[in-house]
């Protein structure tokens, strides 16, 4: 007969798996947050410093806007504020429950690295966005918040 280890028969939320819940719990009340303040008309958040300063838009500039309109279920509104913001969620979330499901059962994270060619894909990706959201030209346009 086997007999179980106290690790094993814990159901005591340690390390990792605290982390996990914590910032879990930060990301609930960042929802509700959002959902009940607009960030487009709120004076609790502050205007886009990069955005203040140059009257340029960063790659981030909308990304709360985009949020709200996003918990409010209106995913036309919230891509139109930003699109790579939006665009980069699914990859966020499939990346965040990966964590969460591993920390669970307690398996060991793989050691899995991006190839230096996919972190500068996105990099450039980025780069690009900032660029053409800041063009005052039709379709660019429609990039901006």
């Amino acid at each position: 007969m086997r007999s179980i280890t106290p690790e094993q028969g814990s159901s005591a939320v340690t390390g990792d798996g605290l982390v996990f819940v914590i910032i879990l719990a930060a990301i609930a009340l960042a929802v509700l947050f959002l959902y009940h303040i607009d960030p487009g008309q709120s004076s609790l958040l502050p205007p886009c410093l990069f955005h203040e300063l140059t009257g340029l838009y960063c790659p981030g500039c909308g990304s709360l806007r985009a949020l709200h309109e996003l918990v409010h279920g209106n995913l036309a509104a919230a891509i139109r504020l930003n699109p790579l913001a939006i665009a980069a969620l699914p990859f966020l979330a499939y990346a965040w429950i990966s964590y969460g499901v591993r920390t669970w059962i307690k398996k060991p994270a793989a050691r899995r690295q991006a190839k230096a060619f996919w972190i500068w894909l996105l990099l450039a990706a980025i780069i690009a966005f900032w660029f053409a959201r800041n063009i005052p030209v039709y379709p660019f346009t429609l990039l901006s918040p």
